[in-house]
């Protein structure tokens, strides 16, 4: 069993099991037709539940003659220009590189023993993306699994920052409050279409789902400023604190971006933590033409970016941004076996003592290849590209009399849904939305998302492909009105 090992005995092996995976890969990708087979659960499951995991195969390429079956045949494949469904982009050659390159070596990101060089060149790419930010000097942050995560550490760094302060500020004016009595009295603020995640980092972190205040949006759907300056007022009115203010940049929905330097105003009006969520709009911060769109984000606390969206990385590739770096202390805890005390004194760079995971993966290679061999300007301008196909789509969907479209996009999605001509009741316009877009997965032809806006059902087309066409667009709404057009015939002549 030794030689599966890698090392320095089994490089030819690695070499030809490895090229041997990529070959058929690279077969996958150069003849794939369709985003995605249209298989069902019921079909795949059987043949997956039914491998025996106790007897292994005979080499490498029996299991990829398997895998062909339970996996590469069936896979979603995000790079055709027919997958339009969720926040998933295709990835840049170079990432993939620097994955295999990750993988091999297995650097882990917690301690400079483990990670020499990829826990500097992480350093630095911190320090490149808060310099883009313009966080300032000070600025320091960590890669994460994703977007989620991200969020969950600035707003755990927002609550113990709040508690700091209102805890000394009640010291200060000769009364003691205790961390558990301030808890429970701890806001949370964000629009009404911002993620979920926010909803359950305020669970996880002990306040809550109670603690966040949903902030109505404006019929661009970003964050009504007005609403929540008087939300910040009735908090402190009622003895509460307001710990956090997060902001999106690009909603999961609507790609909308909340109005960034009036938040940044009254967040520092009510000393409170300004959080903003760019996991989806942070491609901006490369794009050559549409930067200014995330004016005022130099004034957040804390900055989530997604690179596995809008720059093109694999999964996952995330990172969390502080103008603070004092604030990252929250999240350390000194273990003597890991990262002593000692190791802070004397200036070891361990990553883990601002992470709130040990064992990290290298995901920063893969930026870092993708950077050096694409720059910058690269990567900005595939975002462009998916910005420009948009507003295209939003053109062609709004002179297309079978549907309305809900509003322009300021980054790269549309939600739209279908309207026939005549009288049909809104429980069965609404389920013709589930079943144009259920039909169609079904079928392969393309993937969709879907959506509620204010409690109807609509559809949603995410681009993230600069391979997609206007003509691709077009086709997939065609689809989509015929199977509509299909279920809503079907269902009124049973009711008639």
């Amino acid at each position: 069993m030794r030689s599966h090992l890698l090392n320095e005995t089994t490089a030819d092996l690695y070499r030809r099991s490895v090229t041997e995976g990529v070959d058929r890969v690279a077969a996958k990708l150069a003849t794939t037709e369709r985003p995605h087979t249209g298989i069902s659960v019921d079909e795949l499951a059987p043949v997956i539940n039914g491998i025996d995991l106790d007897k292994p195969l005979a080499d490498a390429a029996a299991v990829l003659d398997e895998l062909e079956d339970v996996y590469l045949r069936d896979a979603v494949y995000f790079h055709h220009p027919r997958y339009l469904g969720h926040l998933n982009c295709p990835v840049v050659i170079p990432a993939v590189l620097g994955e295999a390159v990750l993988s091999a070596v297995n650097s882990s990101l917690d301690t400079w023993d483990q990670s020499i060089g990829g826990t500097l060149i992480e350093r630095r790419l911190i320090a490149w993306t808060t310099e883009r930010i313009g966080l300032g000097p000070a600025a320091d942050g960590i890669f994460t699994s994703g977007g989620s995560q991200s969020n969950f550490h600035a707003l755990l760094l927002a609550r113990d920052e709040a508690c700091r302060i209102v805890m000394k500020k009640a010291l200060d004016e000769g009364r003691e409050l205790t961390k558990a009595e301030l808890l429970p009295k701890l806001r949370i603020f964000t629009s009404e279409a911002s993620h979920f995640s926010v909803q359950k980092s305020a669970a996880m972190l002990g306040l809550g789902y109670e603690a966040v205040i949903s902030v109505p949006v404006d019929r661009n759907r970003r964050m009504d400023t007005a609403v929540l300056a008087l939300e910040l007022e009735e908090c402190a009115a009622e003895g509460l604190f307001p710990m956090a203010v997060v902001a999106t940049a690009g909603t999961t929905d609507f790609g909308s971006i909340d109005p960034l330097p009036e938040i940044a105003r009254l967040t520092a009006e009510h000393s409170a933590w300004m959080h903003v969520d760019a996991a989806y709009g942070c491609g901006l911060l490369v794009s050559p033409t549409r930067r200014h769109l995330l004016d005022g984000i130099e004034h957040a606390d804390s900055v989530t970016v997604d690179y596995h969206k809008s720059f093109f990385q694999p999964v996952s590739s995330s990172a969390m941004l502080v103008r603070d770096r004092d604030t990252l202390k929250h999240a350390t805890y000194h273990a003597d076996y890991l990262n002593p005390r000692r190791m802070a004194e004397e200036r070891i760079p361990n990553q883990v003592d601002k992470s709130i995971q040990t064992t990290r993966r290298f995901d920063a290679l893969k930026l870092w290849m993708t950077l050096r061999v694409m720059g910058a300007d690269g990567v900005g301008s595939l975002f462009d590209e998916v910005i420009d196909l948009a507003a295209a789509g939003w053109d062609i969907i709004d002179a297309d009399p079978r549907f309305e479209v809900v509003v322009k996009p300021q980054i790269s999605t549309l939600v739209f849904r279908f309207l026939p001509g005549g009288e049909v009741p809104a429980d069965l316009l609404d389920e013709a939305q589930l079943h144009a877009r259920k039909a169609l997965f079904a079928s392969g032809e393309a993937v969709v998302a879907g959506t509620k806006v204010d409690g109807k059902q609509y559809l949603k087309f995410t681009l993230l492909n600069p391979q997609t066409t206007t003509a691709d667009i077009a086709a997939v709404l065609d689809l989509l009105a015929a199977h509509a057009e299909q279920f809503l015939g079907e269902s009124l002549a049973v009711h008639h």
